[in-house]
């Protein structure tokens, strides 16, 4: 092989590639700069006047979101890079999306509990129904929230056990630190 033809090999499909990868390194560095940006504004934003315990509460709702849409995006970026990786290498992505969708139909019906724990997640930090520090009532469990995540909120009791509760479980909450609203 001479000089010539390896250099017009490499300025095929590996550098097309790798011009793929650094575009998406760049891409999520970007998408993750903007998202940690825009919800540490929320975060520090004044949206209900008063008394500020529900300042460390906001923060930790936007931390929580920001990991979410960190994790998200990493993800699109990853799969559409990869989809792009591939098409260079010649694989043939038709067959690759049908089997995909079969695949993913199957995934889906075994993670309804992820899912639903994940909505509900969502749902109990929009609903700001508890937060971190919280002294609450949750199924058999009273205690002090120590963590929320969109699938797992976790609570030590007053023996000192941590309880991992997931979120797609819990039908009722009694929250004794939230004052009332009015």
């Amino acid at each position: 092989m001479s000089l010539k033809e390896a250099l017009d090999w490499f300025l095929g499909s590996p550098l097309r590639i790798l011009i793929i990868l650094v575009l998406a390194i760049i891409l999520q560095k970007i998408a993750s700069r903007a998202i940690t940006k825009t919800l540490s504004r929320v975060a520090e934003a004044d949206f209900i006047p008063g008394e500020k315990t529900s300042v460390t509460r906001q923060r930790e709702r936007a931390r929580t979101a920001a990991s979410v849409l960190n994790s998200s995006s990493k993800a699109l970026i990853g799969l559409i890079a990869g989809a792009m990786i591939l098409g260079e290498l010649g694989v043939d992505l038709g067959p690759l999306v049908a089997s995909a969708g079969v695949v993913g139909f199957a995934v889906g019906l075994g993670a309804q509990t992820i899912v639903r724990d994940v909505f509900s997640g969502i749902i109990m930090l929009l609903e700001d129904q508890y937060g971190v520090g919280d002294d609450v009532d949750v199924l058999d469990v009273k205690g002090k929230v120590e963590t929320v995540g969109l699938r797992i909120t976790t609570v030590r009791d007053r023996q000192g056990t941590l309880w991992y509760l997931r979120n797609g479980e819990i039908l009722k909450v009694g929250n004794k630190s939230q004052k009332p609203r009015g």
